[in-house]
């Protein structure tokens, strides 16, 4: 039984507040932070985190992403945890 707190629609902020959004709207806004993130210099503006836990496969892809994508080598799996 799914909690009764659980999110089932994204959420996004305006105005300071958050609102019901569609899948859409809330994926071309994480997107639309993405790039900005990569055009405003990625080496300083962006970094991942990635769970140590997640499998070998899973931190590559992460940090494929991260550095063919957006540029930066800021990417911390947590492995020495």
């Amino acid at each position: 039984m799914a909690s009764q707190t659980r999110l089932t629609t994204p959420l996004v902020r305006q105005g300071g507040e958050l609102r019901e959004a569609t899948w859409d709207e809330a994926l071309d806004r994480a997107t639309a932070a993405f790039a900005a993130a990569r055009d405003q210099d990625a080496t300083r503006s962006f970094g991942m985190f990635s769970c140590s836990k997640a499998t070998n496969e899973v931190n590559f892809l992460a940090q494929k992403f991260v550095r063919s994508v957006l540029g930066s080598n800021n990417i911390d799996s947590c492995n020495r945890t």
